[in-house]
């Protein structure tokens, strides 16, 4: 493993998991959040890009397969027979058991290919990346080589049909898994773990929400971070911090202390000369969407201030790659 050991300015970077209702249909099913999910594609992705073209900004979306599409059907009794099926213990039926087979019209939340035209169509250039096709977990047990290679190869193939060039990966629940084979694929980069302590620890997943929430409760300063390449080739840009949404009990938390606390990772990333990885999913938008914005402005404003100072770039996740590759020709 190479890890970069300093980069010339700091950098701010922000990658989305743009997935609809995929991203907790295993769990959850198809209902539960259907009135987020519709807020999400009615009104949180046209505000995301009128704030980036606001502020001049280029995010990393990395978009979930499915949302390419604007309809699919059965072949012979199967929902997309391309993708080998994975086996997570949690999720015993068949994976797309849920899978409409309709369009976006009778089914909006699953699909996304006008969403999908607007963020590649922005007047602030956004990259798209990959978020696989239907948030298999490719860390975990159940997913087999077979099942992430037809993954990657049916977004690859949905990417082409829309002259879209994909460099960076997001794993879903960012579990990582089968990084040889996403190099293979042609990716270049992908969001890596948070660098906490907790966040490797043997404790349970509800240990790891409570240390994340007391952290926000803390207004902690982030991690800031440099890239790492792996033996597999591909570059980890690890996250920073997530901007953790209003869902439930986190209503509660105030404001006040995720901006404070976004802030803090901001100024590091200036001063140390690493990257502040600003993560969240659009759906996080979609509660209490008002105060959600208002905070994701005074972020924004924060690092376009740094920026106009000269002491922060604002890039996504390929650029910092180029910018690497081209140090490394120096």
């Amino acid at each position: 493993m190479k890890q970069v050991e300093q980069l010339d300015c700091g950098v701010f970077t922000i990658s989305l998991d743009f997935e609809l209702v995929w991203g907790t249909l295993d769990i959850f099913g198809p209902d539960k959040w259907n009135g987020l999910y519709k807020y999400e594609r009615d009104v949180v992705i046209d505000k995301l890009l009128e704030l980036f073209v606001e502020f001049d900004i280029s995010a990393t979306w990395c978009i979930l397969g499915h949302l390419f599409l604007e309809k699919c059907s059965s072949e012979n009794g199967v929902k997309h027979p391309e993708i080998v099926r994975p086996q997570h213990r949690w999720h015993p039926e068949d994976w797309f058991v849920h899978d409409h087979s309709e369009n976006a019209e009778i089914a909006p939340n699953f699909y996304g290919r006008d969403l999908v035209e607007k963020i590649r169509d922005c007047r602030v250039a956004q990259e798209i990346g990959s978020h696989s096709f239907s948030h298999v977990i490719f860390g975990d047990d159940g997913c087999s080589p077979e099942t992430a290679q037809s993954e990657l190869a049916e977004c690859l193939k949905l990417a082409r049909e829309m002259d879209i060039e994909m460099s960076s990966f997001v794993f879903p629940r960012n579990k990582i898994g089968h990084l040889d084979l996403i190099r293979n694929a042609g990716f270049e980069c992908y969001r890596g773990v948070e660098p906490n302590w907790f966040e490797k620890s043997p404790y349970p997943s509800r240990f790891r929400r409570m240390m994340r929430m007391l952290d926000v409760l803390r207004a902690a300063k982030p991690p800031v971070v440099l890239p790492e390449r792996e033996e597999s080739g591909l570059w980890n840009i690890p996250g920073s911090a997530m901007y953790f949404p209003m869902h439930g009990i986190r209503r509660y938390v105030p404001l006040g202390l995720r901006t404070k606390r976004s802030i803090k990772g901001l100024d590091a990333a200036a001063q140390e000369k690493k990257i502040f990885h600003f993560w969240f999913h659009p759906t996080n938008m979609a509660d209490e969407p008002q105060k959600m914005f208002a905070g994701l402005r005074k972020v924004l404003e924060h690092a376009d201030a740094l920026r106009q100072k000269g002491r922060l770039k604002i890039a996504p996740m390929k650029e910092i790659i180029s910018l690497l590759k081209a140090t490394e020709h120096g």
